[in-house]
């Protein structure tokens, strides 16, 4: 198991940043995983966790199974799918995995699961593989 690397004031996934989600997120069997909480502080309606969270989760684990493999892209669509309601307090896992690509462009999935194994959302994206000016101005910012 291995930890992908981060940027420490992400939203997502920066230890530093004090509103974010500190999630922490691992490369196993070739996808990326991570577990949070859904916490009260990110509801959308009372007790219901806002699906704008889910929705960056599942955006982060899809771009993290690129990154663990040292492949430098950026999000240029996604398209979410809610499957059904989370509710404050829940336990989620969410993974991500590469599908396929096709020159500088890949196609990934992901899913988010309660720790019943019950399917909340899913994923697909798109993303494009930086050119080597950017890739330098990102690695400015990770952490391994």
């Amino acid at each position: 198991m291995q930890e992908i690397a981060r940027y420490s004031g992400c939203f997502i996934c920066g230890q530093d940043n004090h509103c974010g989600l500190k999630a922490r997120f691992y490369y196993i069997d070739g996808k990326a995983v991570t577990e949070c909480v859904a916490e009260k502080q990110f509801e959308g309606y009372r007790r219901v966790y806002h699906g704008g969270i889910t929705a960056a989760l599942l955006d982060e684990v899809m771009i993290k199974a690129l990154l663990a493999q040292d492949i430098f892209a950026m999000t240029v669509e996604m398209t979410v799918r809610y499957h059904q309601m989370v509710e404050t307090g829940q336990k989620l896992l969410f993974e991500g995995r590469l599908e396929k690509s096709k020159g500088r462009l890949y196609l990934t999935v992901g899913e988010a699961r309660t720790s019943e194994g019950v399917l909340v959302a899913s994923a697909e994206g798109k993303y494009l593989e930086v050119k080597e000016n950017i890739k330098a101005k990102l690695l400015e910012s990770l952490e391994y």
